[in-house]
């Protein structure tokens, strides 16, 4: 099995900053990609940023400069440091990671974030 922590939702003003982190646990044999994705109220799942284990990373357009994706491999834990939040960045969001040994997805329970005007 595999257990994903996530941490560092909350309620933060327009023009804040949250930083979310992810720490996966249990039987971690070869982790390839981690990210996250958000889903607001009514709408799909969608995603964030991720980053591979070599550090090359991917973001939504939206997120883009104001977002930022790290992990610390030894750990197996990636951070979400989110800046000059908007109020449509209100969402759930979540720790996502996929391992090659044996080929596997999984999903963290999710963290609230809600950004106010």
């Amino acid at each position: 099995q595999v257990q994903l922590v996530e941490s560092g939702g909350g309620l933060v003003q327009a023009g804040g900053s949250l930083r979310l982190s992810c720490a996966a646990s249990g039987n971690i044999f070869k982790i390839n990609t981690m990210g996250w994705y958000r889903q607001a109220p009514g709408q799909q799942r969608e995603l964030v940023a991720t980053i591979t284990t070599g550090g090359s990373t991917n973001y939504a357009e939206q997120v883009k400069g104001r977002f930022t994706i790290s992990r610390d491999n030894p750990k197996n834990t990636v951070y979400l440091q989110m800046n000059s939040l908007k109020p449509e960045d209100t969402a759930v969001y979540y720790c996502n990671i996929y391992m090659l040994l044996p080929p596997s997805n999984y999903w963290g329970q999710g963290t609230q974030v809600t950004v106010s005007s």
